[in-house]
This record gives C-alpha cells, structure tokens and sequence, in this order.
C-alpha cells in the first residue's frame, strides 16, 4: 500500500512538475518581445474556426461583440454559422445565375455580416452552433465540396429548374442544422429578426476602408479580391490616412475587422508576432555587428526572421504596398480582429489582434502585429463610421 502511495505521488510530482516547466517554457518564449499596453479595448471570449474557411465570419462577428461590450450590453456569443450557412445560399444563387463566371468558395469578407443579419436576423451561438455532421469543430472540408458538387453542374446546364435551390437547402439543413423560425433565449422569445434588432445596433454603420493608387482617393471602389462575392464597396484613402483611422478609433474604445495578409515569413502565430523584418538593417554593434557583414544573403535572412528579439523594419510606403497587391504577393488572406495598440521595448508600435484560431499559442489566440506589417499586409477593414473624424466623413463624403 505504501508502495502504491509513493507511486501515486512520484507520477502526481513528475506530472506537475512537467505542467510547471511547459508553464515556464511559455513565459520564455514570450521575453523576445516585451510589450507594454497603451489602449485595448474589450472583445469577446477566443474562438476556433477550425477545417473552415470562415475567418470572415469569427472577425466580423467577434467585432459586433465588442460593438456590444463597448455599448454596456454586456458579452454576447452570437452564431457565425448563421451568417456562414446564409451566405452560401446567396453565393450559390449568384453563382448560377452567372452561369459559373463567379466566386462559390468558403471566403468573405466583412461587409456579409452586416449584410446577412439585415437580412436574415442573427442567433446566439447555443441556438445555432451550425454542428450537425457529428463534430465537436468547425470541419468544412466534406461540406464545401457537396455544396461544389451541386452548383457548378448546375451553373453550366443548358436549363435548370427550381429543384436544385431545394436540394441545396438541403445539404446546408444536413450540416449547419435546420434554421429556427423562433428561439428562446434566456428566458424570453425571438425570432431571428427581434433578437437582432434587441441588440441595438445600426447594421448600416459598419464601412470597409483600404488604400490603394489603382483607384481614386476618397472614393468608393469595388475591391477585387476573390472573396468578395457579392462585390461590395470600400473607401479607399491615403496610406498615411489608413492608419490614422485604425489608431483613432482604437483609442476611443472601437474595434477594427482586419483583413490582411498573413502568408509572409514575417508572420509566427508560435510566436506570437507579425513583423517585416529589414535584413539590412540591424541593431547590432562592434564584434556582431562585423560577423552580421560576413554573412550570405540567406544567412541574413534566417537571422531576420528567427524571432530570437526584436528587429528593424522597413519602412512601408504606399508604392510598396501597392507593388505587393499588385503582383499577387499580397492576397487576401485572413480575416481578425484589432482590439488594442501596445509598444515593444524598444518603443515600436504593435497592433494587438484577436485570432480564430484557438488559444493554442503563446499569448492565448491573440497575436501583435507591428504597424509595419499593418501598413504593409492590410487588405482593408471594417469599422464603425462614428470612429471616423469630422473630417475624414467629410472627405469621405459619409453622413
């Protein structure tokens, strides 16, 4: 019996004792940037958009929900799927009756969400968790290649008939779950409609902004990415501008929808940061400083990008920018939150942002992204236009 004790409590001390090192293992990794609030503003609990292509939907759900925070409504969890299941319909419906020459992806952006919940309402999550194919996680891929099934020998028949919208409501019923007409929710009941419309918020208030030269400033355009299915508009201003935006609002407690490029080797979700790292420019001095000149190309390189401490960045101008979006270097990517802005040790502004992928890294789902890559990677955002200044309304000609 003794025996038995002693090895209960050896496995009991191995096993903490491991937990223990895991924990301080996570904290090392952490001090290669050290980074210090300036503002952050409230957002919801981490989600997991999983094997889906759905990042649209968690960003710009997850915005709504700190709109929500922001004005005392206290933390909603509301139901991407919703917006994700409707979507498709609207994708699938535009898809035939474009014969096929349109996008029928998993892909959006965030001018959907809006969109849908005028449209079609919204739900919380519990009544609408869009699980219903035997997983515990978001698994798109089976779902996403029925759904192309069906549509595009549809999209190039010589004549269709009604029946296919039917059957295609059908498979979006089989794995998302059938859509309730009314739901109780905490005590009281809903329609899709009047529970969207008892959140109090102006789905017309939410604008998408980029910056880019191949269109006219302080104009609307139609971005051409092709995630942007139902090819809606944003404003499009002055780099420089762009920024000004995204601090200003953050500063005074709104969130941004960010969509942007996470495809560059500047990008470690393992560690936590977003870079644009100058491999010919480096903080070093005398002994470092001449080994770093000795070495290859490659060899910069790999020491730029190891995350071992901060880097230099460039400088990114709005030629640059454009240059990366124009020969496809920059593709639209990912779809996340901004919620706060923080400076590194070193006095480099960093953007904080909300991820859907889990809080599977080191800072919990959330990652920093320095105002470099931010200038550089962004596709465009979504933003309450009461964030907007005076002024930028006017130039945007917004009421």
């Amino acid at each position: 019996m003794k025996k038995i004790i002693y090895l209960v409590a050896l496995a009991l001390f191995v096993s903490s004792t491991a937990f223990a090192q895991k924990k301080d293992k996570k904290k090392e990794e952490k001090k290669s940037y050290e980074f210090t609030l300036v503002k952050e503003n409230p957002a919801s609990s981490i989600k997991d958009q999983y094997r889906s292509g759905t990042c649209w939907s968690f960003s710009g759900i997850a915005l709504l929900e700190s709109e929500l925070l922001k004005n005392g409504k206290g933390e909603y969890d509301l139901s991407e799927m919703w917006i994700v299941r409707n979507a498709y319909m609207e994708k699938a419906e535009r898809y035939v009756r474009l014969h096929g020459n349109a996008t029928f992806a998993a892909g959006g952006g965030f001018p959907d969400i809006p969109a849908m919940i005028k449209k079609y309402g919204i739900v919380p999550e519990e009544v609408y968790p869009g699980l219903n194919y035997g997983k515990d996680k978001h698994d798109h891929s089976e779902l996403d290649k029925v759904l192309e099934g069906i549509v595009k020998p549809i999209a190039n028949a010589q004549t269709i008939t009604p029946a296919w919208k039917t059957a295609f409501n059908a498979v979006l019923d089989a794995y998302f779950g059938p859509m309730p007409e009314k739901f109780t929710y905490q005590g009281k009941e809903y329609t899709p409609e009047s529970f969207a419309q008892s959140l109090g918020l102006n789905f017309d208030d939410y604008i998408e902004i980029g910056s880019f030269t191949h269109h006219p400033f302080y104009e609307k355009f139609i971005i051409e990415i092709p995630d942007n299915w139902a090819m809606a508009s944003i404003y499009n201003v002055p780099l420089d501008e762009m920024m000004s935006i995204i601090d200003e609002a953050i500063m005074n407690g709104y969130t941004i929808g960010w969509g942007a490029d996470v495809s560059e080797k500047g990008f470690s979700w393992k560690n936590g940061v977003a870079i644009v790292p100058d491999e010919e420019k480096v903080d070093l001095t005398g002994s470092e400083r001449d080994r770093w000149e000795k070495l290859t190309a490659a060899e910069k390189a790999k020491m730029a990008y190891s995350f071992d401490g901060t880097a230099k960045e460039k400088t990114i101008t709005q030629q640059m920018r454009q240059e990366a979006f124009d020969n496809f270097e920059t593709t639209d990517d990912h779809g996340m939150q901004i919620v706060g802005i923080y400076k590194d040790q070193k006095g480099t502004k960093f953007y904080k942002v909300k991820n859907s992928w889990a809080a599977e890294n080191i800072y919990d789902g959330y990652f920093y992204a320095s105002e470099a890559f931010v200038r550089y990677k962004t596709i465009d955002f979504q933003v309450n236009k009461n964030a907007l200044s005076a002024e930028m309304k006017q130039k945007l000609n917004i009421k």
